[in-house]
C-alpha cells in the first residue's frame, strides 16, 4: 500500500512561484489543470516539465489521494503538451521524493524527447 509523502506541501517551492507567475519560465503549453514549460537544465533537446496547477507534492500523493479522473486527466494533459509540440516519440519520467532525485516538492513529471522543438 501506497503511503502519503510526509512532506508538508511548501508553497513557496519554485514551482508553485512558476505557477504564480513569480518567476520567469518559457512557456509551452498552459490549461487550467497544468503549466508545461522547458526545462533550464535540459537532458535531451526536448526537455519540458509538465506542472499540475494543484499542489501536490508527489505521484504517491496523486496516486494516493485523488480518483481515476484525476489521475487520468493528468496523464492526458501530458500527451497534451506531447502532441502541442509535435512530438513522434517521447519518454516520461518522474522522480519521486527525494529518494527518488525529486528535487522540488510539487509533482511535475518530465517530458522527454530527441526531437528539438523551438
Amino acid at each position: 500500500m501506497l503511503k502519503k509523502s510526509w512532506v508538508i506541501y511548501d508553497k513557496e517551492n519554485v514551482f508553485a512561484k512558476v505557477l504564480r507567475k513569480e518567476l520567469p519560465s518559457k512557456i509551452v503549453f498552459e490549461n487550467a489543470r497544468i503549466l508545461a514549460i522547458k526545462n533550464i537544465k535540459p537532458l535531451m533537446p526536448t526537455h519540458i516539465l509538465v506542472i499540475p496547477k494543484e499542489p501536490i507534492i508527489s505521484l504517491i500523493d496523486l496516486v494516493s489521494g485523488s480518483d481515476n479522473e484525476t489521475i487520468g486527466r493528468f496523464f492526458r494533459d501530458i500527451k497534451a503538451v506531447a502532441d502541442k509540440l509535435g512530438l513522434k516519440g517521447y519518454k516520461v519520467n518522474f522522480n519521486v521524493l527525494p529518494e527518488g532525485g525529486q528535487e522540488i516538492p510539487h509533482l511535475h513529471a518530465h517530458l522527454m524527447s530527441d526531437e528539438e522543438i523551438e
